[in-house]
């Protein structure tokens, strides 16, 4: 009976569709902070290393993917063809699995071409960026800029003094 009548209060409760506030509303508001995070307070290589680290990860799959693929068709070729031993679309349900061997060597593969495409991304990155920073302060192509300063200024840091404009020292 007990049951009955705790399913029935619970029932009748949630049925009634009361709103329960958890406390009183305030009349001040309160300014809710950014959610947004801020990374100017963080180096050029920590954002850098940040993004090479994502693309490794993400990248990682896929050459899994290629590197298995790639191993299952060289096991397939170095077994004269037997269908045992084919890649995976078009392996058979007898099929011969990798070894240990063969499967860690795959996933160091895959380990080394997440790594590649990590570094080619960051290289790519690193190239556009020092690009645009060349054409913001349109610099030419590699050659040092030199700046002269005229006499009067050159002269004056040396303890010449420069002549007034109507001619008097």
């Amino acid at each position: 009976m007990n049951k009955r009548m705790l399913f029935f209060f619970f029932f009748v409760f949630l049925s009634l569709n009361i709103p329960i506030y958890a406390q009183t509303s305030s009349t001040t508001t309160t300014v809710m902070p950014s959610l947004e995070f801020d990374t100017s307070a963080f180096p050029q290589w920590a954002k850098d290393l940040r993004r090479a680290e994502i693309v490794a990860f993400g990248s990682f799959p896929f050459t899994l993917f290629v590197a298995t693929f790639a191993t299952d068709t060289v096991r397939f070729a170095n077994n004269n063809w037997d269908t045992r031993y084919a890649p995976w679309p078009i392996r058979s349900a007898g099929g011969i699995e990798m070894s240990t061997n063969q499967r860690l060597m795959t996933i160091g593969a895959a380990a080394a071409g997440s790594i590649l495409i990590s570094l080619a991304d960051h290289f790519i990155v690193r190239y556009k960026r020092n690009k645009v920073e060349r054409e913001r302060l349109n610099l030419p192509g590699g050659s040092p800029i030199i700046i002269r300063r005229p006499w009067s200024e050159t002269g004056a840091e040396a303890g010449v003094e420069a002549p007034l404009e109507n001619g008097e020292p």
